[in-house]
Formats: C-alpha cells, sequence, structure tokens
C-alpha cells in the first residue's frame, strides 16, 4: 500500500500534519456549533423563552445521546491504531461493526428518548415562571428531536471513523452541505411561509433532523460507494464478537464519560432553573458561545487523538509525545488571543443573538455578558486539557480520560457552582465562576499525570495487525490513502451534516 501520505502523520514534521488534521475539524466543530447558533439566533426572535427552552433540552438529550457517543470515540481510536499500524483490513472490518453496532443502538435511545421526555422534565426542581413558560417548550423540542436520533449518529458514526483514518476534510464538506441546509429551513419552519407552516420551535428541532438525515446518507456513500475512507464493505456490518469486545472494552468508558458529562450538565441545570428566566436563557446562551470559542481547542483535541493513535499503532511513541506537546502550546496561544477578546467586550457578542427589544432580553445580555468574561479566565485551561485527553483517547486509555473528566466537572465544577451560588449566596455569579474553575483543574491534573509517560501503549492486537498489514501489502494499491488530503476523496462540496451540540 502506497503510504507517501499517510507518513505526514507517521514521519517527517509535526507541526504541518497537525495543522492539516486539526483545521478541517475546527470547521466541522463550526458548523456543528451553527446548527445550535441558528437556532438561537431564530429562536431569540421568537422570544427568550425560547431560547431557554434550549438551556434545558440540551442537556436531557446530550444524556441520551452520551449513552452511544462513546462508542464512536471507540471506532475512531481503532481505526487510527490500526490504521498506523498499517493494517487496511482490520480497519475497516472494526469501522462495520461500529456502524451496525451505534446504529442498532441509536434505533433503540430514539424510542426511549421519546417516551422519557417528559418524565426527564418533570424531575427538574425549576421555578414555578419557569415551570410554566419554559418547560412546555422544551418538551416540544425534544419530542421531536429524539424521533431523528438515528440521523444524529449516522454522521457522528462517519466522522469518528474518518478521523481515525486520518481525512478530516470529506466529512467537513458532509457537513457544510448540512448546515447550509439547516440555515435556510430554520426561519422557514420556524415562523412559516409560503407551502410551511410556523411550527416555532418544533420547526428547530425539525429543521436539524432533516438536515442531519442529509448528512448520513451522504456519509454512508462516502463510506461503502465511493470508498474514500476504511475498507469497510456490507459484509463487516455482520456482527463479530472479538471486535465488538474490543468496541465494548474501550467505547464504555468514553460512554461512562459522556454520561457523566451530561448529568453534571443536568445537575446544573437543575440548579440554574431555580433561578429566574433570564438567568436561565444567559446560562444557555453562554454555554452555546463558550462551545463556539472552544472551536479551536476542540479541534486540536480530536486532531491529537488521530496523531497519537497512528503513531503508537505505527510503534513512534516518543513522536505521539512531541506531537502532544506542541499541541498544547499552540491551542494554549490561540486560545489566549480569543479569552482576550471575549473578556474586553462580551456584551455585543451575546447581544447579536438576542433582538427582542423586551426587557427579559436586556436582562439575559446582561447576565450572558458577565458570564462569557467570567469564563473566558478558563480558555487557555480549556485548551490544555482538551488536548490532553485527546492523547489519552488516542492512546486508547479511555479509562484516564474518563477520570480526568470527572475531575474537571464533578470535582472542579458542580460543587463549586453549589457552594458558590446556594451556601456563600454569591447567586448566578457564583454559577458562572463555578462554570470556569472546572476545567483549570482539570487541566493541571491531566497535564501532571501525562508527564509520567504511561499511557504509550496500544490497544490493539499487534500480532493481528500486523498479519493484517502482511495481506494487504500483497493486495493492488487503492487510491484511498489513509491521511490524504480532499482531493483524493469524492467532491463532496455540495453535501453536509449535523452537530454534537445539539
Amino acid at each position: 500500500m502506497d503510504r507517501a501520505v499517510d507518513d505526514s502523520i507517521t514521519e517527517g514534521g509535526l507541526l504541518g500534519p497537525m495543522f492539516k488534521l486539526a483545521w478541517p475539524i475546527v470547521v466541522i466543530q463550526l458548523l456543528q456549533v451553527t446548527y445550535n447558533i441558528a437556532d438561537t439566533f431564530w429562536l431569540g426572535r421568537l422570544s427568550a423563552d425560547a431560547v431557554g427552552a434550549l438551556s434545558l433540552a440540551f442537556p436531557l438529550i446530550f444524556l441520551l445521546i452520551s449513552i452511544a457517543g462513546g462508542f464512536t470515540t471507540a471506532g475512531s481510536i481503532l481505526v487510527a491504531q490500526y490504521t498506523g499500524a498499517d493494517s487496511e483490513g482490520s480497519a475497516g472490518e472494526v469501522a462495520g461493526q461500529i456502524v451496525s453496532f451505534v446504529t442498532l443502538l441509536a434505533l433503540a435511545l430514539s424510542v426511549l428518548g421519546y417516551f422519557a421526555t417528559e418524565p426527564m422534565l418533570g424531575a427538574l426542581p425549576s421555578q414555578a415562571q419557569t415551570t410554566d413558560q419554559i418547560v412546555p417548550l422544551a418538551r416540544q423540542y425534544m419530542e421531536v428531536f429524539f424521533l431523528g436520533l438515528p440521523f444524529l449518529f449516522g454522521f457522528f458514526v462517519f466522522t469518528s471513523l474518518m478521523r481515525g483514518y486520518g481525512d478530516t476534510r470529506t466529512p467537513m464538506r458532509v457537513m457544510f452541505v448540512s448546515v447550509a441546509l439547516n440555515v435556510v429551513l430554520d426561519p422557514l419552519l420556524i415562523f412559516g411561509y409560503g407551502p410551511f407552516p410556523a411550527m416555532e420551535i418544533e420547526g428547530a428541532a425539525l429543521a436539524t433532523i432533516l438536515s442531519r438525515g442529509v448528512a448520513s446518507v451522504l456519509g454512508f456513500y462516502v463510506l461503502f460507494v465511493a470508498k474514500a475512507g476504511p475498507d469497510v464493505e456490507v459484509a463487516d456490518l455482520v456482527p463479530d464478537l472479538g471486535y465488538i469486545w474490543d468496541i465494548v472494552r474501550i467505547g464504555v468508558p468514553s460512554t461512562v464519560e459522556q454520561s457523566m458529562s451530561a448529568l453534571a450538565m443536568i445537575t446544573l441545570t437543575a440548579m440554574v432553573v431555580q433561578f429566574a428566566p433570564p438567568v436561565v436563557s444567559a446560562y444557555g446562551l453562554g454555554n452555546r458561545l463558550a462551545s463556539l470559542v472552544f472551536l479551536p481547542a476542540m479541534g486540536l483535541g480530536r486532531a491529537t487523538n488521530t496523531m497519537v493513535g497512528q503513531n503508537l499503532g505505527a510503534g513512534k511513541a516518543d513522536r505521539a509525545e512531541r506531537a502532544v506537546w506542541i499541541a498544547a502550546k499552540a491551542g494554549a496561544a490561540v486560545m489566549f488571543v480569543v479569552a482576550v477578546v471575549a473578556a474586553l467586550v462580551p456584551e455585543p457578542i451575546v447581544s447579536v443573538f438576542l433582538a427582542t427589544g423586551s426587557e427579559a432580553a436586556r436582562a439575559t445580555v446582561r447576565h450572558g455578558s458577565t458570564y462569557l468574561r467570567i469564563r473566558s479566565v478558563e480558555f487557555v485551561f480549556m485548551a490544555v486539557l482538551q488536548v490532553m485527553l485527546g492523547a489519552y483517547r488516542g492512546a486508547g486509555n479511555t479509562k484516564t480520560a474518563m477520570a480526568f473528566s470527572m475531575v474537571a466537572l464533578w470535582v472542579g465544577r458542580v460543587p463549586t457552582v453549589y457552594y458558590l451560588a446556594f451556601v456563600a449566596g454569591i447567586g448566578a455569579t457564583g454559577i458562572w465562576v463555578g462554570m470556569a474553575l472546572g476545567s483549570i483543574l482539570g487541566a493541571i491534573a491531566a497535564t501532571l499525570w501525562f508527564t509520567r509517560g504511561t499511557w504509550k501503549e496500544t490497544v490493539i492486537d499487534e500480532d493481528e495487525a500486523v498479519a493484517d498489514g502482511e495481506e494487504t501489502a500483497e493486495r493492488p494499491e487503492t487510491p484511498e490513502t489513509p491521511g490524504a488530503p480532499a482531493a483524493e476523496s469524492p467532491d463532496l462540496s455540495e453535501a453536509s451534516g449535523p452537530s454534537e451540540g445539539k
């Protein structure tokens, strides 16, 4: 197999391939956030309560998404390590197993989520005004969203497999078309126009589901028809207990990590809804803005996942370690600049998303501006934390990544928010400060542990990888090379996909 392009990840300089992997991931994340921003922008013109409803809905949606999300992480890890070991056959086989496993799980979660929406919302101890004004809107949004949950995971699986393979540009192209479709559908379905009925908040959910359906179809076309990613065949969809065990073994810690993150978000939301609606809306809006400014950190973290996975698969642990430190320094530098901007001019940024002119909207902007300014303190630490978590995941140490995520959330964030907001009596400001402290604590702990060097082992069966690699070498060469530039993938500039954030 021709390794000329793929060797840019496992050979030569590190900064170039790191950048080539990271920038499409940042664009993908930006496009994913655009789903949320589009909803927030148009619903903000509907009412501040509609924006608050998204604040309640997202953590509950994320709880069910996280159950299957950890297994897409396992797919990325296994594909990266088999690809680095030059084991094309195993990379394709594990890709097929991930597709079938996660699809079945997504169907089950779709049914569960739809029927569990009302009980989940009812369990939140919200203020009376919030219960009357915001909770019913959140229920409407969630019920529509859960019906389309399988479409969400179709693109998640596609993106994770292609990222592990070293191709981040093709998912970016698919994502672009889907986001463009969502941006067009949002105002049509929320407010109604021509043949489109005014569905209000349900329209926002439906626009996202339809857009993600397009992304999933395009993603599976790339994998199974265009053959631009891992060499996956339809026959690889048949369950194989050996691969399923690897997926479960590696994926369960990531699933637990994401589920505990979702529970932390729900716990935080349960605290926030005890405040007035403007605080609830500011919390949701601030989180969405934070997810936007964290894009460089998220991109470098996921690029680090691939760099570490492929280099460890190739037996180059020292190169993997150098890649991590380069990513951490680059991420910290970029996020420092972003933090300065957010700290200096938060109000113009926040006010873009609320234009109803009501007193509730003005109060939301005031709270949201304070929130963004305080959270800017954590931006540099967030970059370092994401890179370190990406390194642990790339090595297959998903339990370690889980542990430090828990430190950030359940040691640094949740108890601090509770203490400052309710015990110390600081109120909303206590929420904003507590949210920022979690990443700071998590980054320090994860970095100190990383220096021990105990993460430098692969999780794949090296003998199997070598055998598969020898078989691959005997097969005719194909133009689909892991890590190849987007020009070697089919032109999907007219296609696109979903958002992890919604």
